[in-house]
């Protein structure tokens, strides 16, 4: 049985900097492509940042020089650092393995509790 658990979340103010952190079981962690999942109140869940297995990685627009992802495939985790954080950046963060493509979509329907990144002075 799949399962994600996600930490590392908090509140910062603008500009700072906050790491997350998820650990997943239930899957060959190495095999599968990673992403890091947002979604802010009132919007769709979006995908901001995927790390294939072969350690390419990917970032949207909105996030694109400010976060950094990385994976341990020793410990099945993968992590999302975030600095010069802006309050838009508020959301709940969540990761799922990823299916990559034009529009990269999650491989498992199960999710997360998610860890709460609130930016706000």
């Amino acid at each position: 049985q799949v399962q994600f658990v996600e930490s590392g979340g908090g509140l910062v103010q603008p500009g700072g900097s906050l790491r997350l952190s998820c650990a997943a079981s239930g899957i060959i962690f190495r095999t599968y492509d990673m992403g890091w999942y947002r979604q802010a109140p009132g919007k769709t869940r979006e995908l901001v940042a995927f790390i294939f297995s072969s350690r390419r990685t990917n970032f949207a627009e909105s996030v694109k020089g400010r976060f950094t992802i990385s994976r341990d495939n020793a410990k099945n985790t993968v992590d999302l650092q975030m600095n010069s954080l802006k309050p838009e950046d508020t959301a709940v963060y969540y990761c799922n393995a990823v299916v990559p493509g034009y529009r990269p979509t999650p491989v498992f329907g199960s999710w997360g509790q998610g860890t709460q990144v609130t930016v706000s002075a």
